[in-house]
């Protein structure tokens, strides 16, 4: 069984979902989409 911090050191890069750009991603965000692709002017 591998370790616990092992775990999350190595999952992939979060990236968006339309672009396909790796996100920034924050402790809480659930989000798929970019800043730039989840823009209100796009």
């Amino acid at each position: 069984m591998k370790n616990v911090l092992e775990f999350f050191r190595t999952l992939p890069k979060k990236k968006c979902h339309q672009c396909g750009n790796v996100m920034n991603e924050q402790a809480d965000c659930y989000g798929n989409l970019c800043d730039e692709c989840d823009h209100p002017a796009r």
